[in-house]
């Protein structure tokens, strides 16, 4: 790409527009002709044997066509994982329960009707008895580790041995728009067309052709507007492949949307690690050994990413820092609530929140400042690209400068000197701060361009958009290349009819890999015109990456907490992120921000409980809090550029970059807020009652 016209520069987002104006199409607003409506039957428990279940009042109901039980779809197959560790005990994939449940909100039997609500009310006819004794045991589901060196000899003679447990709060993503499918079914062809808000259309129908044991081509999968994702929408449940069997069983067109409730039930939920770690210093503070332990919960069933978060937990040890011997160990472990799945980091939050806790305590237990011993112990510009003893490759950057650069622009010695003025007043106040790094996804995209005579360009990719204005990166990509005005491209994506195959959006991969897709279907189009060839031409292209781009950067917060509630107050936040290439700047600061929300909600209000019976108790926004717009504070935000060498365009990933630098600045400043008291260890939600209690023991000493 010569000197670029529109890369770089924030141009004019394509959908927000539409969006703002309210004239988005979302897979419900799909207006079917006389569809069928589906709604579940659902587990009241967590295990249970089927002894019985009547269907016959619900199947009398007003405009109740049919409905279903695990017997009718216990011929079709079993969801595809991702077995990114190795996996040691296969879970089963029912669509309808069989002869047992494992977990409240498991669908059971399914009602089609005219209606939603006649579907809802029939289905509230259906009984189902359920024996609840002699559960079947759970299991470990998968399991990896990795080691370098002796971990052991360097406990034994360390000068300080430091250690963390962190018990991460399981998170619900709640996207606006809940999971819905759409499927009109075409009696002529006797395929289907299904709107379906997913991240992965591709992924969609060959999993959906594979678990219904039909060709590919008779189901067409499109991804119209997407109201979030945030991971959880990168697999298909078995809600939605109900919907696409009925319709073809049944030669109707059939909808399904899930309520709020029905999220907060059966919906993937995220994080909810458990991680433990120590970490050895030298006297003049070189890491010399990490250990570290990892228990990913999963569900009843594995998604298609299912396993991620437990692999990246661990593969991303010791993040940026150079360390000679490490020993770490992860596990997936089954429990008997609702799915667990990738969500917004993917583990990477909780690989970089137990690293950067156990540099915080380093840093206390030397009485070194915590940004020194960071820059002393990280990767420096010459050591990189590094290889780690997890399988990884570092590819680029200055991972000291990022420090530097959030010293420099928060004027962190000031800060640290207010504090100390402020606590001698007996305020409490504390200054925390992190480093981390964010893998953006490895492996192929497509992308397919045609110029025409007239030069207008189509762009069509294999990725998907849900809200990250991919249309206007691409579109920007595109006119460089091209030498065109930006509004003479056309971008299509999420559609399996119209679009090369592609992988979708996760991992913070579209950009990087997509995008470089782009960039190389339009160089080949500008050479063949610049020897001669006539327009119209096309070129698709199927892009594959050298390895993940990783992205990296810091973060500093400045927190109070009121003495007498417990109530945190975040009075400054600042992070500093490389992304590698910046396509355009604006979307760069929005996909940071609403990171920085969710790393937000993580670190001081959000949490899914389950009682000892596995009742869900936050079934609701009444019980589960989210971050409104009053509860996100000002993000001062600062970025450089280092490109990634690994993929054409030179972008890393950045829509992870605020989920996992956020909770461990705001966590550490927490801890330091509360570390006159004596509070050495904290877990989130930091909530008000979370901080009181813990200043009351802390007040109240070692229990006797």
């Amino acid at each position: 790409m010569s000197t670029p016209k529109y890369v770089g520069t924030s141009a004019p987002t394509r959908t927000a527009p539409e969006l703002l104006r309210g004239q988005g199409q979302y897979a419900d607003d799909i207006k079917l002709g006389s569809p069928l409506y589906v709604a579940f039957h659902r587990s009241p428990v967590a295990f249970g044997q089927i002894t019985s279940l009547d269907i016959e009042d619900a199947g009398k109901s007003e405009a109740v066509l049919a409905v279903h039980t695990g017997a009718h779809v216990a011929h079709l197959g079993a969801l595809a994982v991702n077995q990114v560790i190795p996996l040691l005990h296969p879970l089963d994939y029912p669509i309808l329960a069989k002869s047992r449940v494992e977990s409240v909100g498991q669908p059971i039997a399914a009602v089609l009707a005219d209606s939603p609500a006649q579907a809802m009310d029939a289905a509230e006819l259906i009984f189902t008895n359920l024996d609840e004794n002699d559960p079947t045991p759970l299991h470990k589901v998968a399991a990896d580790s990795w080691t370098k060196g002796d971990t052991s000899i360097e406990f034994a003679s360390a000068a300080h041995v430091v250690e963390v447990t962190l018990q991460h709060p399981r998170l619900a993503p709640n996207p606006m728009e809940p999971r819905t499918i759409s499927v009109a079914y075409h009696a002529e062809t006797d395929t289907v067309t299904a709107w379906h808000s997913t991240q992965t259309p591709h992924r969609s129908r060959s999993e959906l052709a594979r678990i219904l044991n039909i060709a590919p081509d008779r189901i067409r999968v499109i991804a119209t507007h997407v109201g979030g994702a945030f991971g959880m929408k990168g697999s298909i449940y078995p809600e939605e492949v109900f919907a696409v069997w009925a319709a073809f069983s049944h030669k109707r067109n059939v909808k399904w949307t899930a309520t709020r409730s029905e999220e907060f039930l059966s919906a993937t939920h995220g994080r909810g690690v458990r991680s433990t770690g120590r970490l050895t210093v030298d006297q003049n503070g070189k890491f010399l050994a990490l250990e570290a332990h990892i228990d990913a919960p999963v569900g009843a069933w594995l998604p298609n990413s299912g396993l991620i978060t437990a692999w990246n937990a661990g593969r991303l040890l010791p993040s940026g820092y150079k360390v000679d011997a490490l020993n770490i160990e992860t596990k997936a472990t089954q429990k008997r609530v609702g799915p667990t799945g990738i969500y917004r980091g993917a583990g990477r939050p909780e690989a970089n929140c137990l690293m950067e806790r156990l540099v915080d305590k380093a840093a206390k237990a030397l009485g070194r400042d915590p940004i020194d011993l960071r820059m002393q112990n990280l990767l420096s510009l010459d050591q990189l690209p590094h290889a780690t003893a997890t399988g990884n490759l570092l590819d680029s950057g200055d991972y000291p400068r990022a420090l530097t650069m959030l010293r420099d622009q928060t004027a962190y010695d000031d800060l640290k000197t207010e504090r100390d003025r402020r606590r001698a007043l007996g305020e409490l106040v504390g200054v925390g701060v992190c480093f981390y790094v964010e893998p953006s996804g490895s492996g192929w995209e497509s992308a397919r361009v045609t110029m025409n005579a007239d030069g207008a360009v189509q762009v069509d990719s294999g990725s998907s958009s849900q809200g990250h204005e991919r249309e206007t990166a691409f579109a920007q990509i595109a006119a460089d290349v091209l030498d065109v005005d930006l509004k003479q491209i056309t971008v299509r994506c999420g559609d399996t009819g119209t679009c090369p195959e592609g992988i979708g959006a996760l991992a913070s991969r579209s950009t990087a890999i997509g995008g470089s897709a782009v960039i190389k279907a339009c160089e080949d189009i500008r050479a063949r015109r610049d020897h001669g060839e006539r327009l119209p031409l096309t070129s698709e292209v199927r892009y594959e990456n050298e390895g993940q781009a990783w992205g990296y950067g810091a973060y500093l917060v400045m927190l109070s907490i009121c003495a007498d509630t417990g109530t945190p107050s975040l009075e400054k936040i600042a992070c500093v992120d490389d992304t590698g290439r910046i396509i355009n700047p604006d979307l760069v600061k929005g996909q940071i921000q609403g990171g920085f929300a969710q790393g937000l909600g993580e670190a001081l209000m959000e949490q899914v409980e389950f009682d000892e019976d596995g009742q869900l108790l936050t079934g609701s926004f009444m019980d589960y809090a989210m971050p409104r717009a009053c509860d996100v504070p000002h993000l001062d935000m600062h970025t450089f550029e280092t490109p990634s060498p690994l993929n054409a365009l030179g972008a890393k990933g950045v829509g992870e970059a605020g989920t996992i630098g956020a909770p461990p600045a705001i966590l550490n400043a927490a801890i330091d807020a509360l570390s006159p008291l004596g509070v050495t260890d904290l877990n989130m939600p930091l909530t008000a009652h979370a901080l009181w209690q813990a200043m009351q023991e802390a007040k109240q000493g070692p229990s006797s």
